[in-house]
């Protein structure tokens, strides 16, 4: 899992600089994590999401960003609670969930926004 600083954000998400409309940079849909390390609940989310990255290896990307560290990215999004997730479709507008969401949630949010799958 890739931790995003603004400048890989723009390379690999959205170059939010250049761009009013959102345009994704990516090859993969992913999801990005907001998160900071003295956040509870952001800690509970960790590890799960280092499970669906093994688990969806090749069909989606798990990026980070920590809130505290990238506070323009947090702002671009309006970040106001952490954790909060950014799923992002390769087409579409990306989707934001907020708080510590079960591993199932977020299974089946990846396969409905990310991977189309309705099943």
């Amino acid at each position: 899992m890739e931790h995003l600083t603004k400048q890989t954000f723009i390379d690999k998400v959205f170059n939010f600089e250049a761009n009013k409309e959102w345009k994704f940079k990516g090859e993969l849909p992913c999801l990005i994590d907001f998160y900071a390390d003295w956040c509870g609940p952001c800690k509970m989310v960790a590890p799960i999401l280092e499970e669906l990255s093994k688990e969806f290896e090749g069909k989606i990307n798990i990026y980070k960003i920590d809130t505290g560290e990238q506070q323009e990215l947090a702002s671009v999004f309006g970040i106001r609670s952490i954790p909060s997730l950014l799923f992002v479709p390769l087409e579409g507008q990306p989707q934001m969930a907020m708080g510590a969401l079960p591993k199932q949630s977020l299974q089946s949010a990846i396969n409905e926004i990310l991977l189309n799958n309705k099943s």
